[in-house]
């Protein structure tokens, strides 16, 4: 006789594949978000950032850019053309500038 039904086994299933889930490491949720450098400035930072995130800098313009933060967590040197990447460790709000061009600013807001 057959005691598992169909119907209750797909629905343990999905409790167990939505505990596992929830059980993952946030770097495993972990987004990427992307800034773009173009006409001598940073695009708009995006909105909903968490620690874990990966930020990809893109640099459009025809000059050398930096994506330097203010407390040096990161900085990112982009070559005309060249895009780079960076991970966020920690919340906070995180100002940045292009080293090479102080007027070029952004600032970050991380949550946890």
């Amino acid at each position: 006789m057959k005691t598992d039904h169909p119907t209750r086994r797909a629905v343990l299933l999905t409790v167990a594949a939505s505990a596992a889930a929830a059980a993952l490491p946030a770097a495993a949720r972990a987004r990427t978000h992307t800034i773009v450098m173009e006409k001598m400035r940073f695009g708009p930072s995006p909105a909903g950032v968490r620690v874990g995130d990966t930020i990809v800098w893109i640099n459009r313009d025809l000059f050398r850019h930096t994506a330097t933060a203010r407390d040096r967590s990161f900085d990112i040197d982009l070559a005309p053309g060249a895009s780079g990447r960076t991970v966020m460790r920690r919340a906070g709000s995180l100002p940045y500038i292009c080293r090479f061009h102080p007027g070029m600013t952004g600032r970050l807001t991380v949550s946890a």
